[in-house]
């Protein structure tokens, strides 16, 4: 199994996204990029962290590559914004691709190239790209967020 790391503002709608996705294994709800140790919510929301809310997800290869998990990252979210998703604001709900390694670096500032000259944005793409570090889970009742609250994917499309 291959790890992916992705942050695209709120981590429920974005982990639901990947979750969706033939070949992927597991999702998880986290935090990460940022410099303060084990982290809870509310210290993610106060921004005295300097951590993403970002979404882990372990994927088999063979099923799905991590180009087709790129795809889904620039299509959930807009990624021309800085440190906010929709109504969401803050550096927690900035737009970034932690890599684990030097493939997925590649393949990610390739992507991010494309979608730059492709012409879909009238502005610069402000995702960032940055080595995959420690990892926090989120709370319980963060994890799969969307599936325990039956919420529409209509609401989060």
């Amino acid at each position: 199994m291959e790890k992916a790391t992705f942050a695209a503002g709120c981590f429920w709608g974005v982990e639901h996204k990947f979750r969706a996705v033939v070949g992927v294994v597991s999702t998880a709800a986290g935090y990460t990029g940022g410099h303060w140790p084990n982290p809870c919510y509310l210290d993610v929301c106060a921004r005295v962290t300097g951590h993403a809310e970002s979404v882990l997800v372990e994927y088999d290869r063979s099923q799905v590559s991590y180009e087709a998990l790129l795809d889904v990252f620039w299509n959930c979210h807009d990624p021309t914004q800085i440190n906010r998703q929709g109504p969401d604001r803050g550096e927690q709900y900035r737009s970034v691709i932690f890599y684990h390694n030097w493939e997925q670096e590649k393949a990610a500032r390739l992507s991010k190239q494309k979608l730059q000259i492709s012409g879909k944005y009238d502005k610069d793409i402000a995702t960032e790209i940055k080595p995959a570090g420690e990892f926090y889970m989120a709370e319980d009742y963060h994890q799969q967020y969307i599936e325990k609250k039956r919420i529409s994917s209509k609401v989060i499309s």
